[in-house]
């Protein structure tokens, strides 16, 4: 199949092809990036530097929440007032969220699923498409949309994160001065914008400050809780559930309400699992319970007791735990790390998107390497233009921190839940967990978790509808494309002919072949792609040496470099060649090429001729898809990255052969 235009590498399906064929050729050359992971020594001084560096990286977003989620929950809109069994209830709620959602169900148990050492929904979403196509379970399809939208709700936070992190950041300019108010908006956007300008740069650079930057922030803010937990010390007594226990039995209605700003002391837990393969599970859980949760508990501790004794402080409860001369050195640590926080999530959301790719669910896109030895650094400028203008528009919109904590809450909750029917289906084919133990996981965790969903729904129609729209519509485009491509590759698998009759065909020595090495890509493995039969329709001569390339993505985060190529050898000089690659690599046909050559199939580059497919696809009335799903999909396609640029082809060695198909 030739639609090289609107099919990226095919996720790796049936695996009888390669045990049937004649002869399997691996070959092994150095690769320039590396994945790195931790655990291979999870001891000594590499684990506590490793702890250290997963600081920068793991725990912005979570890290900061305590710029604003005590805040938010003394808005007006949840009707919370400064009384003392109130300030005890909420402090209650914020610890056991922390340690139920956060420490056991993340750091527990969730970091236990990784996929060859990677985390994320999309990590555990290839486990279960593997895992569910083996055994032949029903409800995979169900698990698998499931696992799509949880990806497309992680969207939201990239852009929902940086907005509301550097507005609380900045508001402690109006604790300095009321007067600059005014500029709290204007600075906010700048430096948002600087942001997003500077991604294509990479971090490599400024990304061993991250983790300095964060320990800075963690050890200014316990600090500044210990000066606060000091003014009231009984508030450590809110630490006993039985405070919240009583909140929801005295006032139900409105501790269920207030769960909507509750809800901002977990955000950022699935980066906690969606990072794992940077670090390995070991570091994340070493800077979690050494530095980060300590830390954490003992600012709000502190911004309750401040309460206590100051009700006024409700305004702004996290600067005004720091003495006035610290408002401005506070304020600088505090906008360092809510960049590295939206930093975190942006890198999030270009890792996403390129297992997106890998997996079937978006079109090709642009793929910048931004450093030389770290494969997971990476640059999508459609992505990162997309995340600038929506977050660069809700700071304008919004305006303020109680405004976007109206939308925040909604999409991280989500993720949540169907993160623990992900993980229970993982669970019991991985680890063995029987019924009752997916069961009694289940009704824990997603009691815990569809309540404070629920909650947040509350917050539609104040602003939570916008992650839910950014959501179903990263959802329609990836569930569009999948089933445009599903309907692609049937009507082109029709056309297309038994590669075994092509070869055949060439025996009677008609065909005409000239010197070189023509390789004709394709993203089905069986078959004979439509584009070489164009070919020899329209030129009538055929290479010396023919190679058919398919780069087919397996359900793996990287495909060891033994396994890389699987070479089948066929008659009068033509090749089959499956290039294997995991959804977290970016594929290289030169590099593909140079396996080949290393395996015995030598190619010369300037004798080497690459022939592509691009298609024009005309939408019309029928099965498969609805028929704006196929304008959608004809859309999308003509708007992907070109096979060229995405699997790194030499434009000046291409060849395209164009064709209408009506679907």
């Amino acid at each position: 199949m030739d639609q090289t235009n609107a099919l990226p590498p095919q996720p790796e399906g049936d695996k009888r092809g390669a045990a049937a064929m004649s002869s399997t050729v691996t070959a092994e050359i150095p690769v320039p990036l590396q994945r790195h992971h931790a655990e291979a020594d999870p001891h000594g001084k590499r684990l506590a530097i490793l702890a250290f560096t997963a600081l920068g990286v793991v725990y912005g977003d979570i890290g900061t929440s305590p710029l604003y989620a005590i805040q938010d929950a003394f808005k007006p809109v949840y009707g919370l007032t400064p009384e003392p069994e109130r300030v005890y209830g909420l402090l209650s709620l914020v610890v056991w969220s922390l340690v139920l959602v956060v420490t056991v169900k993340y750091v527990g148990f969730i970091l236990r699923a990784d996929n060859k050492g990677e985390g994320g929904v999309y990590a555990l979403l290839a486990l279960i498409m593997r895992s569910e196509r083996k055994s032949g379970r029903g409800g995979r399809t169900a698990l698998i949309m499931l696992g799509l939208f949880g990806g497309a709700f992680l969207y939201g936070d990239g852009i929902i994160t940086p907005a509301i992190s550097v507005l609380g950041a900045m508001e402690g300019l109006k604790v300095i001065n009321p007067n600059l108010t005014s500029a709290v908006v204007p600075l906010s956007f700048a430096i948002i914008a600087v942001l997003f300008y500077f991604q294509y740069h990479g971090t490599a650079r400024i990304g061993g400050l991250f983790g300095w930057i964060m320990l800075a922030w963690f050890a200014s803010i316990s600090v500044l809780g210990v000066r606060g937990i000091l003014l009231h010390p009984e508030i450590i007594g809110a630490v006993n559930p039985a405070h919240a226990f009583q909140f929801f039995s005295g006032q139900p209605l409105k501790a269920f309400i207030v769960l909507g700003a509750v809800v901002l002391v977990v955000t950022g837990g699935e980066a906690l699992y969606a990072d794992m393969g940077h670090f390995g599970r070991r570091p994340i859980r070493v800077a979690w319970f050494a530095l980060v949760l300590p830390a954490l508990l003992i600012n709000y501790f502190g911004q309750g007791a401040l309460i206590l004794s100051d009700p006024s402080a409700v305004e702004n409860p996290f600067y005004r735990l720091a003495p006035s001369w610290w408002v401005l050195p506070q304020l600088v640590i505090a906008t360092l790390a809510a960049i590295v926080a939206s930093q975190a999530l942006i890198s999030g959301a270009f890792s996403l998107t390129q297992q997106a790719v890998q997996l079937g669910y978006s079109p090709r896109v642009t793929i910048v390497h931004t450093s030389k030895t770290e494969a997971g650094q990476i640059y999508i400028p459609e992505i990162n233009i997309a995340l600038a203008l929506g977050t660069l528009f809700l700071v304008v919109w919004a305006g303020s921190v109680e405004a976007l904590g109206q939308m925040y809450g909604v999409a991280v909750t989500g993720t949540m839940a169907i993160t623990n029917l992900l993980f229970v289906s993982v669970a019991r084919e991985r680890f063995g967990w029987g019924r009752t133990q997916c069961l009694v996981f289940l009704v824990v965790f997603m009691a815990i978790d569809l309540t404070f969903f629920l909650a947040n729904l509350l917050k539609v129609p104040t602003g939570g509808w916008v992650p839910l729209a950014i959501a179903a519509s990263v959802f329609a485009l990836m569930s569009t494309w999948k089933r445009g491509r599903d309907l692609l590759r049937n009507i082109l698998t029709e056309r297309s002919l038994p590669v075994e009759d092509f070869v055949k065909s060439l025996e009677s020595g008609r065909t005409v072949r000239v010197p070189g090495t023509a390789i004709f890509m394709t993203s089905e493995f069986e078959g004979t792609p439509v584009v070489l039969l164009h070919h020899l329709k329209h030129n009538k001569v055929l290479h010396q040496q023919v190679i058919l390339l398919s780069v087919v993505s397996r359900e793996v985060p990287e495909v060891p470099a033994a396994d890389r190529i699987r070479l089948e050898s066929l008659a009068h000089g033509v090749h089959r060649v499956k290039a294997l690659y995991g959804f977290m690599e970016q594929p290289n046909v030169e590099e593909i090429r140079a396996r080949l050559n290393e395996a015995g199939l030598k190619t010369r580059r300037m004798d080497t001729t690459y022939y592509l497919g691009r298609e024009q696809l005309i939408p019309s009335s029928g099965i498969g898809l609805a028929k704006w799903r196929k304008r959608l999909f004809a859309v999308m396609s003509r708007n992907a990255r070109s096979a060229t640029g995405y699997f790194s082809i030499p434009p000046n060695r291409v060849v395209e052969l164009g064709a209408q198909i009506e679907f």
